[in-house]
């Protein structure tokens, strides 16, 4: 990997950790946003497995809330990856570029080498190793990954100069159209950056970067490959797809194959599979699930100790983390069932968004909350 080629480089690298993740509720009502599970591991720790493949060896989060569930549980991964991961705790919410000063001397370590700012939600192949590259090479003050999108307009515009990268304007959420390529959320900043920003909350796409960018100093690459910002349920199960993707083309080999699979599908080891199963397109199975015979799957996330008894059908849904899904029960429509939900035989949830601990009796036919 790439910390065996670049031994002299002690890179640092911040993740932009922040709020409660009320998109993901209720998941979120159970861990910290981070930790929700994408593909079979913490989201954050796609991230931090990346940094750690081009020789960061410091990571810092920057955390509004519940600091010691993240540490606590990161502990165990500090060892296992031999990375340092330290939280830098705001007591009010400080914005995109507020967390890089309340950072500064857990980023400044006096070797003048850049450091990496990523946002925890977006989930991509980071190019981390192409991106030192490219900011080297251009010699300016900060490098951002763009994405291409079909619908700009949701998003920050970046408006860029095609040959060099170097980056005119920021325009957000545009209303005419002034190009597709967006701000991907990933950033390698040199340690002058830190200087233009003040202790207060502030952002780094609105303030920041205008005023580098005004200098010349602001350059874009484009990211090869998927992207997606997988902070809510919709777009969950479009990066899981997107995701699978992607390892079909790079390591196909941890993907499941066999008779009821179809499809990308991801099937944790532990876990345990019944007779005449469909299982796929899109699937991600946890560690210690049971499926039992006869159940279809697609599209769907099934986290950690979940048991889906004979003949349940789930579709487009997310299952968290030690629920039930009785049999014959059908499940679909972007439902999310919370941690320790418990579906009973034959239900039905039609879009179902439902709060840990709680048991399902009655079918939910159109798309609501059950507390």
């Amino acid at each position: 990997m790439g910390s065996q080629e670049t031994p002299s480089l002690k890179m640092k690298a911040l993740i932009l950790v922040g709020g409660f993740g009320t998109r993901l509720r209720p998941l979120t009502l159970s861990v910290p946003k981070p930790l929700v599970d994408f593909a079979n591991k913490p989201m954050i720790l796609h991230q931090i497995e990346a940094l750690k493949a081009v020789g960061v060896t410091e990571v810092v989060l920057a955390i509004n809330y519940q600091p010691e569930v993240m540490l606590n549980f990161l502990k165990e991964f500090e060892a296992k990856l031999g990375i340092k991961i330290v939280c830098s705790q705001e007591t009010e919410p400080m914005g995109t570029a507020g967390p890089l000063a309340l950072a500064r001397d857990k980023l400044i370590d006096g070797s003048g080498e850049p450091f990496f700012v990523l946002n925890s939600d977006v989930i991509s192949e980071y190019p981390l190793k192409e991106m030192i590259a490219f900011h080297k090479s251009h010699g300016g003050e900060a490098s951002l990954l763009v994405t291409k999108v079909d619908e700009p307009s949701k998003y920050g515009v970046v408006v860029m100069e095609e040959s060099t990268g170097q980056v005119e304007k920021f325009v957000e959420k545009p209303k005419i159209f002034v190009g597709n390529k967006i701000n991907a959320g990933i950033y390698l900043l040199s340690p002058s950056v830190l200087d233009r920003i003040e202790l207060k909350p502030t952002s780094i796409e609105k303030e920041t970067f205008p005023k580098i960018a005004a200098e010349n100093k602001l350059f874009a690459m484009v990211l090869p490959g998927f992207w997606m910002d997988i902070g809510q349920p919709r777009d969950y199960i479009t990066g899981l797809r997107l995701y699978l993707d992607s390892m079909r083309k790079n390591s196909p080999v941890k993907l499941a194959s066999g008779p009821h699979i179809v499809g990308n599908v991801l099937v944790d080891e532990t876990a345990k599979i019944g007779e005449g199963c469909l299982i796929g397109p899109d699937v991600a199975i946890g560690p210690g699930c049971v499926v039992e015979s006869g159940v279809r799957l697609s599209r769907c996330t099934v986290m950690r100790g979940v048991r889906i008894k004979n003949h349940a059908c789930i579709s487009s849904s997310i299952i968290g983390w030690h629920s039930t899904v009785g049999q014959w029960a059908r499940v679909e429509n972007m439902t999310i069932l919370g941690e320790d939900v418990h579906v009973a035989d034959e239900v039905y949830s039609n879009g179902g968004v439902v709060l840990p601990h709680k048991e399902i009796k009655s079918s939910i036919l159109k798309p609501e909350i059950v507390m």
